[in-house]
């Protein structure tokens, strides 16, 4: 079973960037797909995007495509979340999350959860 802690949160102005990271424990996340999720206060838990084992496939929600990069580095056991050109939107608690194969973009597909990080972008 694998543990994840995201980190990286903070207070970022409108139009800035952050550099989230969520690290491994356990076992090595090569062995997962990774997934990043966000939820804002009251709404439900919205998927952001998602990279396969390799990280070769990466793909994202439309409303940060183009903004969001996410990478991994397997030697590193560590994941990624690029997030430039931040809106107030964006604000909300990032979670990363681990599978064993890509596919549903649900929430209720990854077993594996960090317990998040918070994001406010203010404008």
């Amino acid at each position: 079973q694998v543990q994840l802690v995201e980190s990286g949160g903070g207070l970022v102005q409108a139009g800035g960037s952050r550099r989230l990271s969520c690290a491994g424990s356990g076992r090595t996340l090569s062995s997962y797909a990774m997934g990043w999720f966000r939820q804002a206060p009251g709404k439900e838990r919205e998927f952001v995007g998602a990279i396969t084992k390799s990280g070769i496939t990466k793909y994202y929600s439309d409303s940060v495509k183009g903004r969001f990069t996410i990478s991994r580095d397997n030697a590193k056991n560590t994941v990624y979340l690029q997030m430039n050109s931040l809106k107030p939107e964006d604000t909300a608690v990032y979670y990363c999350a681990a599978k064993a194969l890509l596919g549903s973009d649900y929430a209720h597909t990854y077993p594996y959860w960090g317990q998040g990080t918070q994001v406010t972008v203010s404008s």
